[in-house]
């Protein structure tokens, strides 16, 4: 009898052993299905654990009944998944996990790998994800422009300016395409003052996706000489109604989204902000009277019409505010303002075949600003509309070979003046002023071919604009190559032209004229890429870009050509009498994983020149920098822990102005942008931190802004000087200090 029993305990025992674990599973990320380890996984009131390098988990026992799979990390959205556990059945489940920023998701977006972007025909062109995107957008501003400073080829040395320079060109040779539309100044900012600061108008946490296209770009994006910057805002959950609320110091936000209809074959997307900056100004000036406010509302919604048509449509509303009213001003200076920005984009995506693919956009776009002097008259104010429509179509003639073709027009409107006050009793001296219409038409066909069994890619597109105020007609070609050497080694190659009008304001300014020309620049690039890794790769990228026909006014500048000051000519007309260079060289080392380490180190070096052809002088462009240094990494240290470290250096842009130096004197001088201000440097630390409820997931940022608290400026100004002996002053801004601050996220 003793003997039966223990074999019959020794046979249990190994049927146990043998038996498989009553649930399993695998945790993978929406954005490729990469396997996400360190996840925390829990049964409800029950066992936890965390998945291990290959994303799975177990638990090899679970009482029998209905339970909850709980699945949460940091950064990411919370999945749970009911289940009925039953002796003898085992459960297996595969988790797709979303980020913070994206919709949620059941099913894994397939990429062409890591590094790759969304078309693939771009030769020198990076991407961020999602969470890079939260965690560089900072705690303070929460802007995902902010986290395109931090990019290889990027400059930008003004902590309260959402704009950059790209390869020492400013922002306005660059394009911010929205959904397929390029806007016009999408911002939260001033405008018409010299008065800095600027966020961008939509809110990241719309943003599905961004691409900065750095040089050599496809020829389907238009009017724009030095860079693309392409965003993609995201649809709405559709699966329940989602809730996310944020509130920072500095901000605050909620984001609502959920179905449109029974049959869920739509969605909704509804967010708006408010941000309280005097947190940030009461540590940088001693201005306590200062009030400046920035809020806006946007929505998308989105709705499949068939199984081949989808609708969908975006709104936003953006407004800016200053009241300085408490403060003792001048006459001219800046007492009250408001800037008004609204956007409106309808989109239609039609599939009549499993090769042809037509995207049609409507949109219209508002910008509307006025500035008042502390007795509330008119410094300036101004209007900017514009109506577009384009199509384009994707013809995928052979699975190697691909042909885009589309077509644009854009109906443009632009007025404004400034003014400046002599007295309050005599009428103000009009400084400038603009009114004019255009229509800016266009068109471009670009063929894509694929061989070598995959190794060999290449594009080639050409496109035509004309404008019609003035008459100007362009035609610009591009070309580029990508060829895999080596399973781990490619090269890429690419050439282009492109074309940039000048604005209405310039074209219809007293100053300016109808035969202004449109800047013209030829971009040439080569890159050697090598994957050290699946998910770590050396890039090393050399650039060259000519510009020519930059307006400019040769004599509005004060200078000291021989021996006495040169008055600047109030009257000094703009022509297209600036030619210049852009060349240099940008090596990064990148990581792009969900788990462990993500993030680059990068490095520039680059020269970009200008000669004016009226007064045949040469002088280093305002954005020129010879170093760039830019190095960001995240590392999620516990299910519920990620830290993350931005910095910054820059070897420090011109002064932009005809300046020399005598001891700590500024005298007028015989060149421009002679001087150059100190380098700059940030760093900045970010602590994420959640904690998962029932129903819902609370998550904690800690950010430690200018952690080594360097002193920073820009320049601001250039003041009065003196005729005779050329002494003058200029003011230099100071940037952040060491700033912290902290924000919470809510999310149901």
């Amino acid at each position: 009898m003793i003997r039966s029993f223990l074999v019959f305990i020794l046979v249990a025992e190994l049927a146990a052993q043998t038996q498989p674990p009553a649930v399993t599973g695998k945790v993978v990320d929406a954005r490729g299905g990469e396997a996400l380890s360190n996840v925390a996984v829990a049964i409800e009131n029950g066992p936890r654990t965390v998945t291990g390098p290959t994303g799975t988990f177990e638990f090899a026992t679970v009482e029998p009944g209905d339970h909850t799979l709980v699945v949460s990390t940091v950064g990411y959205h919370l999945v749970k998944r009911p289940f009925r556990s039953t002796p003898g059945e085992p459960q297996h489940f595969e988790i797709v996990l979303s980020p913070d920023t994206l919709r949620r998701t059941d099913t894994v977006v397939v990429t062409a790998g890591p590094f790759e972007t969304l078309r693939q025909d771009s030769p020198s062109a990076i991407s961020l994800s999602a969470n890079d995107v939260k965690n560089l957008a900072s705690v303070l501003a929460d802007d995902p422009l902010r986290a395109v400073q931090s990019l290889p080829g990027v400059s930008s040395n003004n902590d309260f300016e959402a704009r950059f320079s790209l390869r020492g060109a400013s922002y306005n040779r660059i394009g911010l395409y929205l959904d397929d539309v390029m806007l016009h100044q999408p911002f939260q900012m001033l405008a018409g003052q010299n008065i800095t600061g600027s966020g961008a108008a939509f809110n990241g946490g719309m943003v599905e996706n961004l691409e900065l296209h750095e040089g050599a770009y496809p020829e389907r994006f238009a009017d724009r000489s030095a860079g693309i910057l392409d965003v993609h805002t995201r649809e709405g959950g559709r699966d329940a109604l989602s809730i996310r609320a944020e509130a920072s110091m500095s901000n605050a936000g909620v984001t609502l989204e959920g179905p449109l209809g029974h049959n869920k074959r739509g969605s909704w997307l509804v967010g708006t902000r408010k941000s309280y900056l005097q947190y940030i100004v009461g540590r940088i000036t001693t201005d306590t009277s200062l009030v400046f406010g920035l809020e806006d509302v946007q929505g998308r919604l989105t709705y499949d019409l068939t199984p081949k048509n989808q609708l969908w449509l975006y709104l936003l509303e953006s407004y800016s505010s200053l009241n300085r009213t408490k403060s003792s001003l001048g006459i001219n200076s800046l007492a009250k303002a408001g800037y008004d920005y609204s956007l409106v984009n309808l989109g239609w995506r039609a599939t009549p075949s499993t090769k042809l693919a037509i995207v049609t956009h409507a949109a219209w776009m508002r910008e509307k600003y006025d500035n008042l002097n502390p007795n509330a008259l008119r410094l300036g104010d101004g209007f900017y509309g514009e109506w577009v429509a384009n199509s384009t179509a994707t013809w995928n003639q052979t699975p190697s070979a691909t042909m885009d073709a589309g077509v644009s027009a854009r109906r443009l409107r632009d007025e404004g003046f400034s003014a400046q006050f002599q007295s309050l009793t005599l009428p103000p001296r009009l400084l400038d002023t603009h009114r004019g219409t255009g229509v800016l038409s266009g068109e471009f066909v670009q063929e894509s071919w694929t061989g070598l069994s995959g190794r060999l890619h290449l594009s080639a597109g050409v496109r035509g604009d004309h404008l019609s105020t003035g008459g100007a007609t362009t035609s610009t070609p591009q070309a580029s190559a990508a060829f895999i050497v080596a399973p781990a080694t490619r090269i890429q190659l690419g050439w282009g032209q492109y074309a940039q009008f000048p604005e209405l304001s310039v074209l219809t300014s007293p100053f300016g004229s109808t035969r202004l020309l449109p800047i013209r620049s030829n971009h040439v690039i080569a890159a050697l890429e090598q994957r050290l890794s699946e998910r770590l790769r050396l890039r090393a990228e050399f650039y060259n870009r000519a510009d020519r026909d930059l307006p400019w006014q040769p004599f509005a500048d004060p200078r000291l050509p021989v021996g006495a000051a040169s008055v600047p000519v109030l009257s000094s007309t703009y022509a297209n009498s600036v030619r210049g260079y852009a060349r240099g060289l940008e090596v990064f080392v990148q990581r792009s994983s969900a788990n462990r380490f993500n993030g680059w180190v990068s490095y520039a070096f680059g020269r970009t020149g200008m000669r004016e052809g009226i007064t045949k002088s040469r002088f280093p462009a305002d954005y020129d920098q010879t170093h760039t240094v830019n190095i960001y990494g995240g590392y999620r240290l516990r299910p519920s822990v990620n830290v993350s470290v931005h910095s910054s250096y820059g070897s420090g842009f011109p002064i932009p102005a005809y300046l020399r130096l005598s001891g700590n004197t500024y005298f007028l001088g015989p060149q421009r942008d002679q001087l150059r201000l100190d380098y700059y440097q940030r760093t900045d630390l970010r602590i994420n931190k959640s904690w998962t409820k029932r129903k819902s997931k609370i998550t904690l940022y800690g950010e430690l802004v200018n952690m080594t608290n360097r002193t920073n400026r820009i320049f601001d100004s250039l003041n009065s000087y003196n005729t005779k002996t050329g002494q003058t002053s200029i003011t230099l801004d100071s940037m952040l200090p060491i700033l912290p601050s902290v924000g919470i996220v809510f999310e149901k």
